[in-house]
């Protein structure tokens, strides 16, 4: 019997024990919650002090510390964060949001080679982590000056972590830049399906509908439709150097005799670019590149969710929706002569979204 009362008092001590140990985790989460909020509002030392008392709370937690790292990042105490990060590290408490802002403070106080050595660091311990990749991408950029390595990172973070969508937007945003705008239409457009609502959202939309209006120009004589002349931007230099021809070959097909053949045909019949034909020449595109088989032997996550919009009758909407940063003025007249139409699309867009993953995903790669 004494036996059984002090092992009945055991389990109560232990259930005691761990039911102060969530409502101190509880009240940790809650401090942070509204740090956060402070440290949004640029209180900076008010929100640092809330996620000490957190610490106190449930010291095992390491995202109160990172925090405490990021509001002095945010009040610009550089070295301040550079320590706490470098403190987390040591105490094998890292995950990739910690190498990242380490990186980032290095790349403020003047050391982008640091920076780009704690991005290297973290990729190896995760290799996964899309932001880091990202980082990468964006030091190769503004300190090595160098876009085809910038993205190369891009592209692997985008294999590595495909419902990352500052990866797409970035590639989105070079390619449309550069002679290859094929690639730039589709991760322009796969990030604006995966990062809906932003001011990165509005960017896009209006750089695709610019990218079309000078990719299909008309003239007198007929129409030219350019979205990959001149040189590729490569995959991998040193595959270039083995086997110039060969990569060319490789990767040119798609972009010339699939997705500008294609889109020649599905504009054939228009005079100029607006909101309108573009709504016509994608929804002849998307037909004939699935009557042709161009689907087959280069299947497509962002043609396949296309078709699945179009099938549930809302392409017009979607169209419009994508590319209406382009003119402002046409898409709110067509938008207020179908509200009916939007708001049927709206409601369905919500509710089903592009499914990204490992296993449905897209990234130049594939099409070699």
């Amino acid at each position: 019997m004494l036996k059984r009362i002090l092992s009945l008092c055991m389990m109560m001590a232990a259930t005691l024990v761990a039911s102060a140990q969530s409502t101190n985790r509880d009240l940790a989460q809650e401090k942070m919650k509204k740090a956060i909020e402070l440290m949004d509002n640029g209180q900076i030392e008010p929100s640092i002090a809330l996620l000490e008392e957190a610490i106190k709370l449930d010291p095992d937690e390491p995202t109160y510390t990172y925090e405490i790292g990021y509001a002095k990042y945010l009040g610009k105490d550089y070295k301040a964060a550079i320590k706490i990060m470098k403190d987390m590290i040591k105490k094998k408490n890292g995950f990739p949001g910690v190498y990242q802002l380490l990186g980032n403070s290095y790349d403020l106080t003047g050391d982008p080679e640091k920076a780009i050595d704690t991005y290297e660091k973290g990729l190896k311990e995760f290799p996964n982590a899309g932001n880091l990749y990202l980082e990468m991408g964006v030091m190769q950029m503004s300190a090595k000056k160098d876009n085809n390595k910038a993205i190369q990172y891009f592209e692997a973070g985008v294999k590595a972590a495909p419902k990352h969508s500052s990866n797409y937007y970035w590639l989105g945003k070079l390619f449309c830049n550069s002679d290859s705008q094929v690639w730039g239409m589709l991760y322009g457009e796969i990030f604006m399906n995966i990062e809906r609502g932003s001011k990165r959202t509005e960017e896009m939309s209006k750089l695709l509908y610019l990218t079309y209006k000078s990719g299909i120009q008309f003239n007198d004589t007929g129409m030219l439709v350019r979205f990959s002349h001149h040189n590729i931007i490569l995959l991998d230099p040193k595959a270039m150097e083995k086997d110039p021809a060969l990569l060319m070959k490789k990767l040119m097909p798609y972009g010339t005799k699939v997705y500008e053949l294609e889109l020649t045909l599905a504009a054939a019949a228009e005079k100029h670019i607006d909101l309108a034909s573009l709504h016509r020449i994608r929804e002849n595109f998307l037909e004939g590149y699935y009557k042709n088989g161009h689907a087959l032997k280069y299947p497509n996550l962002l043609f396949d969710y296309q078709l699945k919009v179009k099938q549930n009758g809302h392409l017009e909407a979607y169209n419009y929706w994508l590319l209406s940063r382009g003119d402002g003025e046409e898409f709110a007249n067509w938008k207020a002569a179908n509200e009916g139409k939007w708001g049927d699309f709206i409601r369905w867009f919500q509710q089903n979204p592009m499914e990204v993953s490992g296993e449905n995903v897209f990234f130049r790669g594939q099409y070699l």
